[in-house]
């Protein structure tokens, strides 16, 4: 067993200012995104240019933070959301998830699209590159945190999570996530997309891999507590939300494909 890091989730404090590591890791996610972006536009035949990119990048950013906000609470805390819809707006609580800000990102450049005049699958092939570096330091926050915690195991890497009740050590499932959805994804979606692809295709790649990427690593994370298991009594909340991006991944990359 490792012991764990016991890091002070506020990064820095002067007086009353307190700034978290994990609102760091969003400045992180999205200052990287948007200096990657930039190297991308400058590439011959991008159709990119400084400002352009800069609307995006603040365009998939309010799309993560809302849309991430608004389906964490439809779907992992749905009854807390009819019983005080106040709590929507309680940021400073916590609770984010993925596939509502990835639903958010969604709506935001299909707006952006019909603005610039922009084919919404070139915009979202674009884009998709830059996301998992904000998804690995939005993870490495979690761990800090120490949250999102996973089951309960004997590997040799195992951790005691102090905000666990029982205090039995746990996969460090956010650090899984860091190397899937964040170090493999990006290394996957940089190399597919350097190079030209169909229309489509690079969402396609995104859709399906991070949806067997996060499939695969809820085995090794605790199912959320106010949830359990929702279905065949180990089908966790995150499995289901990303059977769908699998199966859209696959119908998206055949379909790219045959167009071309």
């Amino acid at each position: 067993m490792i012991p764990y890091p016991h890091i002070n989730p506020i990064a820095i404090e002067i007086g009353p200012l307190k700034i978290h590591w994990y609102g760091l890791a969003y400045l992180f996610g999205i200052g990287v995104a948007w200096l990657l972006a930039l190297y991308r536009a400058r590439k011959p035949n991008s159709r990119w240019n400084a400002e352009q990119v800069g609307d995006l990048v603040f365009c998939v950013a309010l799309g993560v933070i809302l849309g991430g906000r608004i389906g964490y609470m439809l779907f992992y805390d749905f009854s807390d959301l009819i019983q005080h819809p106040l709590d929507l707006f309680k940021v400073w609580d916590g609770g984010m998830s993925f596939h509502g800000g990835f639903l958010g990102v969604l709506l935001s450049m299909y707006i952006l699209s019909k603005k610039t005049k922009r084919h919404f699958w070139d915009v979202m092939d674009f884009i998709a590159p830059f996301v998992p570096v904000g998804l690995g330091a939005g993870r490495i926050a979690n761990f800090i945190n120490g949250e999102l915690w996973g089951r309960v195991t004997n590997v040799p890497w195992a951790m005691v999570f102090p905000h666990t009740q029982d205090q039995l050590p746990r996969h460090p499932s956010a650090l899984y996530e860091f190397l899937l959805e964040g170090v493999l994804f990006f290394a996957i979606m940089w190399i597919f997309s350097s190079k030209p692809r169909p229309r489509m295709a690079v969402s396609g790649v995104f859709s399906l891999c991070y949806g067997l990427f996060r499939f695969v690593v809820e085995f090794f994370r605790q199912p959320d507590q106010q949830l359990g298991f929702v279905a065949f009594g180990w089908m966790t909340r995150g499995q289901e939300l990303s059977i769908p991006m699998i199966v859209a991944g696959m119908i998206i990359l055949v379909w790219a494909y045959k167009r071309s």
